[in-house]
């Protein structure tokens, strides 16, 4: 009986539908035409005029689900903000170690809650400040970290039990995490009580942002040593923020990030459970990184979508039992694909709308892009107004009062599913393709994301991408009054002595010595990499030496290009 009248309203409401279009809308349209023949979101999926009961019919309830309870679609946690708010994580980092703690400090003083770092180019390709590749970049896009010396000077005065820490960095990603676990054990901290993360994730480099060093074989090896050794030791810290945002900002679409960045997150998986350690071991520890975009509801929608995915990739295909294994967590970072140099204080408003479209989407720690990102570093200024704005939305809006506030409505979980079913499809495409690692050889991935960069590129010069100040309300004599952050060059001889100096007070023969035991390591696959690292760089083995001896082992990594 019941079954009958659910399909008698079903029946009803499409009749309603049905006339609806034919009266009021057809009636409307004569009069006023809409703007546009077809509407779609950013990412490409058709949008219909309203969505109802009937959009959603098909989605089994147990699909949505509860906060908290698999399959994760309406959050990871059963009360979400409303026990703890996400974790703000302004991310700084240039200059000297030192000088980025002057900015760490200025930060938490305005009430930041984790801390985020930016590393300087050679610090990320693994060439010491000293090097003839470092020139004229040492301490400009980032801090220049070259020993555990600089280490402690980016970390001076700052409880790291108490604070969250991330590190957005890839190919020499495990020597900081090296670096991160001495000056914890030095301080006398509990390694099982800090928090945080290192980015780490190489696949995506191959795919999206470029940034290598070694071969992608030896490269994944290194992520799943990081996963392993933490698993091991230290129990709340994140080995690897597997990241889509890099993927996007290269250009590809918000459904491209999400899809290749779990199909990375297999590997990685894949990789770990190989050595023999349990899956619901290490899986509650991986943490996911993701862009938030202009197009508000498409932004919670895909990261609802990403969630259910995941959980059902961890139970399905691995076998996890324990419900944290199953658990997407994430980082979020408003689009800097989006700013714009003209009207530039416009960065700010679409920064708070996209920071409210990751807090409804269930961020687990944000960051908010400065206004002035599109020209340099951003001012502490910036940096204040772009706090401010996620603290608005948390304590000003409300909306952190209730769990999902977007769960149920017809369009939004219309748009999940959409987006659940169109990363599964492109999943399932990898899978039959030969995998993740063979079609980054290939360069299927980097396709793909050219193709979309080149398709938004196209939209924007047309202006069927509107962008206001630049294709839209264009001010053709912009008066600029901006202060951007300015470069030291006199940092760059700072460290280049601090780092020399370090070399010289160091024991040699001893890191001689352990630079040969890495080697062997590095030629054994069953050995983790991690514990001779921290005992290289406690010795005072600088990075370049770590990367150096590995380039010897490993050899280095050239891309097939792709047009």
């Amino acid at each position: 009986m019941k079954e009958t009248n659910e399909a008698q309203t079903v029946d009803k409401l499409a009749e309603q539908l049905q006339a609806w279009e034919g009266r009021e809308v057809a009636s409307f349209l004569a009069r006023q035409p809409e703007r546009q023949e077809q509407f779609s979101t950013l990412g490409g999926f058709p949008v219909k005029r309203v969505y109802t009961p009937l959009d959603v019919q098909n989605i089994p309830l147990e699909d949505v689900g509860l906060p908290g309870r698999y399959p994760f679609t309406r959050g990871p946690y059963p009360t979400m903000y409303r026990g703890r708010r996400w974790t703000m994580r302004q991310i700084a980092g240039f200059g000297t170690g030192a000088d980025t703690n002057k900015r760490f400090k200025y930060l938490i003083q305005q009430g930041q809650t984790g801390l985020s770092t930016d590393f300087d180019m050679p610090t990320l390709m693994g060439y010491d400040s000293d090097h003839a590749m470092s020139q004229g970049e040492v301490g400009r896009g980032g801090v220049a970290i070259d020993t555990l010396s600089d280490m402690e000077d980016l970390f001076a005065g700052i409880d790291l039990e108490k604070i969250s820490v991330s590190m957005t960095i890839n190919p020499s990603a495990w020597i900081l995490l090296a670096m991160y676990v001495a000056l914890a054990e030095k301080r006398g901290f509990d390694l099982d009580r800090l928090s945080g993360t290192i980015q780490a994730d190489m696949l995506k480099e191959y795919m999206a942002q470029k940034e290598w060093i070694f071969p992608i074989a030896p490269s994944v090896r290194i992520v799943r040593d990081c996963i392993a050794y933490c698993a091991e030791r230290m129990k709340r810290y994140n080995p690897v923020n597997i990241c889509g945002y890099h993927i996007n900002e290269a250009g590809a679409s918000p459904l491209h990030e999400l899809a290749f960045t779990l199909a990375n997150t297999i590997v990685y998986v894949e990789e770990v459970v190989k050595t023999g350690m349990p899956v619901d071991r290490f899986a509650p520890r991986l943490s996911f990184f993701f862009a938030c975009g202009s197009d508000f509801f498409e932004e919670a929608a895909r990261f609802r979508a990403v969630r259910r995915v995941f959980a059902t990739i961890m139970r399905e295909r691995f076998g996890a039992a324990n419900p944290a294994s199953m658990r997407l967590r994430f980082h979020c970072q408003t689009a800097a694909a989006t700013l714009t140099r003209p009207q530039y204080k416009v960065n700010i408003v679409r920064t708070a709308l996209q920071a409210l479209a990751a807090v409804l989407g269930g961020a687990q720690s944000l960051h908010t892009n400065g206004m002035d990102e599109a020209f340099s570093i951003p001012t502490e200024e910036a940096m204040k107004i772009a706090l401010r704005t996620q603290q608005v939305i948390a304590e000003e809006s409300n909306v952190a009062n209730v769990v999902d506030p977007l769960g149920g409505s017809y369009y939004v979980e219309k748009l999940t599913d959409q987006y659940v079913r169109a990363i599964q499809a492109i999943l399932k495409e990898v899978d039959e393709r030969g995998g993740t690692v063979k079609l980054i050889e290939e360069g299927w991935f980097q396709r793909k994301i050219a193709e979309d960069a080149y398709e938004t590129a196209l939209r924007k010069q047309s202006g069927e991408k509107p962008v206001i100040g630049v294709n839209r309300y264009v001010e053709e004599e912009e008066t600029l009054d901006l202060e951007v952050h300015p470069y030291d060059p006199r940092s760059a001889d700072r460290q280049i002595d601090r780092t020399r100096q370090v070399r010289a007070n160091r024991d040699e023969a001893r890191v001689g010595e352990l630079l040969q035991r890495l080697k062997a390591v590095a030629r054994d696959e069953s050995q983790n990499i991690l514990p001779v690292t921290v005992e290289l760089v406690n010795q005072g083995a600088t990075m370049g030496d770590i990367v150096e001896t590995l380039k010897e082992v490993w050899g280095t990594y050239r891309e097939t290009p792709v047009f």
